[in-house]
């Protein structure tokens, strides 16, 4: 670090990115070692906008780079014409957010020509796609820096490679041996935060491409996500979610014999904090001791979100998701006998290859007799390097928007149903903040993981409070504070 050498000597100021850059001679315990394009210490001279797509690991990403950019000196805006950096942190799960990230990215290239010193850099999941990074160099010219989701440490090096050469950088690693630690992170909010748990997947569901761009699972030790926890605590952080693509797995790739049931009995016992939320759940690897924890651990919220992809045993074996229809049942029944007044939420595909109209029935029929609180729906799209791409019977594009309908309006129905059910009830809400349509309302969440609105003030903005429910809408919740 600068403020660590022993002799600094300024030589010659440059222009770079349309502000003020230095190059320096640092003598550091003897050795002179060049760092060109350092900013001055100190100065937020510099301005990054970064746009987020996808899950909450890339939302958690995000908060790392953050602090990564903040340590080099920038500061943050949400306008284009004033940054000197703009960042793009992708998600390729699904196609819509590839068509976004293609078009919104084109249309900064006006803007590239205007300001020849603006850093334009994608990053995430879509770079990390072998089949996919040869497109986007093609596509995006005007694109200065490609990084995937394993050298997120890497970044500063990586800009100041941008900034000293004038050279378009690539650096895509195709997997990290473990977790690195110790990395900044500038977080939003200060009561809530995500926690990783751990990277990567194992499970390689036939659709999915997250094990080819996210790796194999590697969790971090119990000692690292304890001691994030606690510092969070000490914060004055009050509800923290834990990350990964299948926690339930957690750390069966450690030495530790410590399992994510175990996990979250310790999570529990970090004083201060007061919520714990995780996500996301495999049904196959619940286990009987993961849902006897969610009944007993009074931090654990009692929301759980398992995926289940459909309802048709046929659909699950093609999609390689290893649980039956019938298992899946069975896990829901044990969940509800331990946690009373639990909400499940889930997530459904149509239209996945060879999916019949017998097979769609089946999934209308969990949804009704499983009666989930809410369901993110989507339908499939096909993904470049999954066996799901390659197969031959994929379901015509009409077929697959009628039976999305289809889906949402049964899904809508129960999902009313279960809120207006809590008309009257008194629940606890961890406010978040105004409602964007109202700036007078309130909005928060139940333990149930609930959106409630409700008049207050701005001070109850981060605090618990008890709100008691007058009207219930689709999505949302209206309530009056107690």
């Amino acid at each position: 670090m600068l403020g660590a050498a022993e002799d600094v000597r300024l030589e010659i100021s440059v222009g770079c990115l349309g502000v003020l850059w230095c190059a320096y001679n640092v003598v550091w315990k003897g050795e002179t070692t060049p760092l060109f394009g350092r900013q001055l210490p100190m100065v937020n001279s510099k301005l990054a906008l970064i746009r987020t797509f996808g899950c909450q690991m890339n939302e958690r990403d995000t908060e790392t780079i953050r602090g990564l950019l903040q340590q080099e000196g920038y500061g943050f805006t949400d306008n284009p014409e004033e940054a000197d950096l703009i960042l793009y942190n992708t998600c390729c799960v699904r196609e819509n957010p590839e068509r976004k990230v293609y078009g919104q990215v084109g249309q900064l290239q006006e803007l590239k020509a205007k300001r020849p010193g603006l850093i334009i850099g994608i990053c995430g999941c879509m770079p990390q796609q072998k089949e996919e990074l040869p497109v986007m160099l093609e596509r995006l010219p005007h694109v200065d820096l490609f990084f995937g989701t394993h050298n997120i440490h890497r970044l500063p090096e990586l800009l100041h490679r941008v900034c000293t050469t004038g050279e378009r950088v690539v650096e895509i690693l195709d997997d990290s041996d473990e977790p690195i630690e110790g990395l900044p992170a500038l977080r939003s909010n200060d009561f809530k935060a995500f926690v990783t748990i751990m990277h990567g997947c194992n499970n390689f569901c036939s659709y999915c491409i997250v094990p080819y761009v996210r790796g194999r699972e590697r969790s971090r030790t119990p000692e690292a996500v304890l001691q994030e926890i606690r510092i969070l605590a000490d914060r004055g952080v009050k509800e923290v979610t834990l990350l990964g693509q299948n926690v339930n797995s957690y750390g069966k790739d450690l030495k530790s014999d410590i399992d994510f049931a175990q996990l979250l009995e310790l999570v529990n016992e970090v004083p201060g904090i007061q919520r714990i939320r995780f996500t996301t759940s495999h049904p196959k690897d619940i286990s009987d001791r993961l849902i006897r924890q969610l009944g007993r651990l009074d931090k654990v919220c009692e929301h759980l979100h398992l995926p289940v992809q459909a309802g048709s045993n046929n659909v699950l074996r093609r999609m390689n998701r290893r649980y039956t229809r019938e298992y899946y049942l069975e896990i829901v029944e044990k969940v509800r006998q331990e946690v009373p007044g639990v909400s499940i939420t889930t997530d459904i595909m149509v239209g996945f290859p060879g999916e019949t109209d017998d097979d769609f029935a089946d999934t209308l029929s969990l949804v009704e007799q499983v009666r989930f609180d809410s369901a993110f729906t989507f339908i499939y799209s096909p993904r470049k390097g999954t066996p799901a791409a390659e197969l031959l019977d994929q379901v015509p594009e009409e077929v697959k928007k009628e039976r999305i309908y289809k889906l949402i309006e049964v899904q809508n129905k129960v999902s009313l149903e279960i809120n207006q059910s809590l008309v009257g009830s008194e629940v606890e809400v961890l406010v978040e903040g105004t409602s964007k349509s109202d700036a007078q309302m309130l909005t928060g969440k139940t333990r149930t993981n609930k959106t409630v609105l409700f008049a207050g003030t701005r001070e109850l903005i981060g605090e618990l409070v008890k709100v008691r429910i007058i009207e219930a809408q689709t999505w949302s919740l209206v309530g009056e504070l107690i």
